[in-house]
């Protein structure tokens, strides 16, 4: 699949997740297979161009090419303006959010609520467009409630606009994350437009991924919660695409050096103090794949000190 200059290496792209996608995660599931990972939003709004949090998320130190910023807001003078930015600061992609379902981002007429307004959504998407010379893609959802399905039409426009690819979750806004994705919206949108479109929603498993390319004839799949705790899910699809009969799950030993790994990472980037918060979360995912103590997770989380947490890890792992 090629976005801009930017060709593939796999049909398999990390989706942003705000909280989760920082560059340690990105950096990860890169490492197993994904062959884009995006970041956590950035807003738009220019009170918080230097906050503290939104530097972080535009740091892109080390990241293999290429690197990804997803914008959000309502404004496109705004989002031009962020989105020219993070091209200052190293992106070579910009991802427009329309697909966030979060009541906070909603209330504010961003994300997913930007898809009840047609004309807003084409005067941005040709603003963004318009300010940068890198590749700009954008992630929606199939519209905002059951009754209100109009991502074919968004497409349309996304295209028009200049858009090199587009993301649809395959549910409404007002379905949040709750029932089953649906994929024919998708479908209709891949037959319709000729710019590249990534499935995303549910998709957690090889069998899946490839059942949802087959129905939509989609370019590749967005993973986003599946790959929680569990980010050499990318090599097991990629391989199960790619018709491979060898196991792609990893051996006991290979999980601990990533647990490790991983921990490592968040405290280089975050600092001890704030690293030894975050891990608690990511550890709690991975445990969900691992076999553990009733009582492990809450004696993890009760650690304050790097040094603790890695040891309790390794205790994990040798008992």
């Amino acid at each position: 699949m090629q976005i801009g200059p930017y060709r593939l290496a796999s049909r398999l792209v990390l989706a942003p997740m705000s909280g989760v996608t920082d560059r340690p995660f990105r950096t990860l599931c890169r490492r197993y297979g994904a062959a884009l990972a995006v970041s956590e939003m950035v807003s738009s709004n220019p009170a918080l161009r230097h906050d503290r949090k939104t530097l972080r998320r535009s740091d892109h130190a080390g990241e293999p090419e290429p690197r990804a910023v997803q914008i959000l807001g309502n404004e496109p003078e705004a989002m031009a303006d962020a989105a020219r930015m993070n091209v200052d600061r190293g992106a070579q992609i910009i991802d427009i959010n329309m697909g966030c379902p979060a009541k906070k981002v909603c209330q504010k007429a961003a994300g997913s609520a930007l898809l009840r307004d047609e004309r807003l959504v084409a005067r941005i998407l040709e603003a963004v467009v318009g300010a940068v010379s890198v590749p700009v893609t954008l992630k929606i959802r199939t519209g905002w409630d059951p009754a209100h399905r109009n991502a074919v039409t968004i497409a349309k426009i996304a295209e028009n606009s200049g858009i090199d690819a587009i993301t649809v979750h395959g549910r409404t806004r007002a379905c949040g994350f709750s029932g089953q994705a649906e994929y024919l919206t998708i479908r209709e949108i891949k037959q319709t437009v000729g710019i590249p479109v990534i499935a995303n929603g549910d998709i957690d498993s090889p069998e899946r991924a490839a059942a949802v390319l087959e129905l939509t004839g989609a370019d590749a799949v967005m993973i986003g919660r599946a790959a929680l705790g569990n980010p050499w899910l990318f090599r097991r699809i990629d391989r199960f695409l790619c018709g491979s009969a060898q196991s792609a799950a990893p051996e006991t030993e290979e999980i601990r050096n990533v647990v490790l790994d991983h921990l490592q990472g968040l405290y280089a980037f975050y600092g001890e103090h704030l690293g030894v918060r975050i891990a608690r979360k990511h550890v709690g995912w991975y445990l969900n794949h691992l076999p553990h103590p009733r009582d492990f997770g809450p004696l993890f989380n009760a650690q304050d000190g790097a040094n603790q947490q890695l040891e309790l890890i390794d205790q994990l792992f040798n008992e």
